[in-house]
């Protein structure tokens, strides 16, 4: 088995588990960018609370040349982490921004 089935099961076992969701959506960014898209925006609606979704999700936005989501995208996160006080995503998500804005 490998692991997006070992996820998936997972998923049938727990749909509302948003890590499952983020393992699934990232498992996906090597395979299959549309995918990993679908299950980006899952989170992003379902779970707008799971701050790790922010990151990758941006950072597939600009890979998939969506410049508006990806800048919406950072935004938001940067807001979450604030509100979350969590300096370390916090960090990564502004780095992100302030990268995508330069180029």
């Amino acid at each position: 088995m490998n692991r997006l089935d070992q996820l998936f099961d997972f998923l049938k076992e727990d749909p509302n588990d948003p890590f499952t969701l983020y393992a699934i959506a990232t498992e996906y960014l090597n395979i299959d960018l549309y995918e990993a898209r679908k299950y980006f925006e899952i989170l992003l609606n379902k779970f707008p609370e799971y701050l790790a979704t922010y990151y990758h999700a941006g950072k597939l936005y600009e890979e998939l040349n969506e410049k508006e989501l990806a800048l919406d995208t950072y935004e938001k996160g940067i807001e979450l982490a604030k509100k979350k006080s969590e300096s370390l995503a916090l960090r990564e998500l502004t780095n992100a921004y302030q990268e995508f804005l330069i180029d």
